[in-house]
């Protein structure tokens, strides 16, 4: 007899933890999008590294800022529009924290990409980016599927190598390219995965 109610308590309380966790259960970034995204820094790389294109550190700057400027027109419009027209949402700013959360993270890489750019380290920007990137998954641990800190964890090791060992110049795109690529395309793959399993 008691070992039945505990056995339901037990299952009540998996319940309850299924239904925290799908609360907590982010769906305002488009697995689309971020794959779009990494279409884009292909095909930036591709762009970059043309004979037509110029070799100056300041032109390439130029180039990753044109492929920055649309991924995230992509990816912050679908999240726009998720938060105004998408039911779960029902505009509710509290709903956006997750994607608050990356904002820092996201600011320090901006104030260190302008520090090495002043300082004209232009060779490390690869690496800087893909470490903070990586670190821009680590509050969605709870938040996104898991799977998705494992991209961040990619990221960051790509990073490392970038940063740690004379793997190119600044002005060979192809490990930039090539990196976000993998990354955004597996992390669509996720997100939209994600999305199919919750029946939306």
């Amino acid at each position: 007899m008691i070992a039945n109610h505990i056995h339901d308590a037990l299952s009540q309380v998996r319940k309850l933890q299924e239904v925290i966790l799908e609360r907590r259960s982010f769906r305002g970034y488009s697995g689309t999008a971020r794959a779009m995204g990494g279409l884009v820094a292909l095909a930036g790389a591709c762009v970059l590294s043309s004979s037509r294109m110029p070799s100056s550190e300041w032109a390439h700057l130029a180039g990753w800022s044109v492929v920055l400027v649309i991924a995230l027109l992509a990816n912050y419009g679908a999240l726009a529009y998720w938060f105004l027209f998408d039911p779960e949402a029902r505009r509710e700013f509290l709903r956006l924290m997750p994607a608050v959360d990356a904002i820092p993270p996201l600011a320090v890489a901006a104030v260190m990409s302008l520090a090495l750019v002043m300082h004209g380290r232009f060779d490390l920007l690869f690496g800087t980016w893909m470490c903070l990137y990586g670190l821009v998954h680590v509050p969605y641990r709870l938040s996104l599927p898991r799977a998705n800190y494992g991209v961040g964890l990619f990221y960051m090791v790509c990073g490392a190598i970038c940063l740690l060992t004379p793997f190119g110049r600044f002005t060979n795109p192809w490990p930039m390219g090539v990196v976000f690529f993998i990354g955004e395309a597996s992390g669509g793959l996720l997100l939209q995965r994600h999305r199919n399993r919750s029946g939306e």
